[in-house]
């Protein structure tokens, strides 16, 4: 395996640098993509510590440190941080102080997914209570932060997840989120998708982390218009589009990379700011949750490892530091 769990001696605290107990940190698919190297274009140099997500405490600063001090919890400003450790020494610039009254493992899983889904429905269409939106994947961390954060905005949610042996229990959760519709992919193709839309209109913003099969059926409930952005490939197939819905319905296809946001709106910190303002408001209100989780600790990392590359895993493994 390429991983192995290492002691390392704790650098010597720069004047702007900031040393941190970290307390919990995700695995999430884009974590592991990265250490297999295949299709991820962020490659740290080796070796390098895993993890791009994750809470700390603040236990020292620097001199020159300003924004933080003692006792401050904080999550990576941006992908690459390197999570699953137990201690850290970072430049301040690389760390985002959050309010400690929000729950540790809430904190852990907010910087990627609850801000991507954030992004997805705040930059493509301006959606107004009442629209819709329809989403595949949806039982992934983003998905369900997508569920929350529209159902917070009045914005409705058809959600698409592939069948699979517990699918009840699966659909209980979504709808406990505030889902309004979840369906399976086969589900898409039939005539019954009409009795949907006569309770709320089609959707004017599409969002696709699968590719392939799922991705054009989607497409094909999209208002003229509309806007589908693609955020992941799970199925590592292309994204494949009718020519009539460019030409009769005018779809626009889009992209989003949390990472490359990060880096357009490095020198604009008050969007960062309002959008971590928004999403720590509804986690207070109980609007937004963290995923369904297994907390595990740091030395039993293999088996969480593996348990998360595990099809149809329901649950985040998030290690204990």
């Amino acid at each position: 395996s390429l991983l192995r769990l290492k002691d390392l001696e704790v650098p010597k605290l720069g004047d702007c640098d900031v040393h941190v107990k970290m307390l919990a940190a995700p695995i999430n698919p884009a974590d592991i993509n990265m250490i297999q190297g295949r299709t991820y274009p962020l490659l740290p140099p080796l070796p390098a510590v895993g993890g791009n997500e994750g809470v700390g405490e603040v236990l020292e600063v620097g001199r020159r440190v300003t924004a933080l001090k003692p006792g401050d919890r904080v999550i990576p400003a941006d992908a690459g941080l390197g999570t699953w450790r137990t201690w850290g020494v970072f430049p301040e610039e690389m760390l985002l102080k959050v309010p400690s009254d929000i729950p540790v493992l809430c904190a852990a899983t907010l910087s990627v997914n609850p801000c991507t889904a954030f992004r997805l429905l705040a930059d493509f269409e301006s959606l107004v209570s009442g629209d819709s939106v329809i989403q595949n994947a949806a039982n992934s961390g983003v998905g369900q932060a997508v569920i929350q954060i529209a159902r917070a905005s009045g914005i409705k949610t058809i959600n698409v997840v592939r069948d699979r042996p517990d699918l009840p229990k699966l659909v209980e959760r979504l709808m406990a989120l505030g889902a309004d519709h979840v369906i399976t992919e086969e589900m898409l193709r039939k005539p019954e998708m009409k009795d949907i839309f006569k309770s709320i209109p089609r959707p004017r913003l599409a969002l696709n982390c699968v590719g392939g099969k799922s991705t054009t059926e989607m497409l094909r409930h999209l208002q003229p218009k509309g806007t589908m952005v693609t955020y992941g490939g799970m199925a590592k197939q292309p994204v494949m589009v009718p020519v009539s819905a460019f030409i009769f319905r005018d779809v626009r296809l889009r992209g989003f990379w949390m990472t490359q946001w990060r880096k357009d709106h490095a020198q604009d910190q008050e969007s960062v700011a309002v959008m971590m303002d928004a999403l720590c408001q509804l986690i207070r209100r109980g609007q937004l949750t963290a995923p369904a989780c297994t907390e595990v600790p740091l030395q039993d990392y293999r088996a969480a490892l593996e348990t998360s590359m595990k099809p149809f895993a329901s649950s985040k493994q998030i290690l204990l530091l």
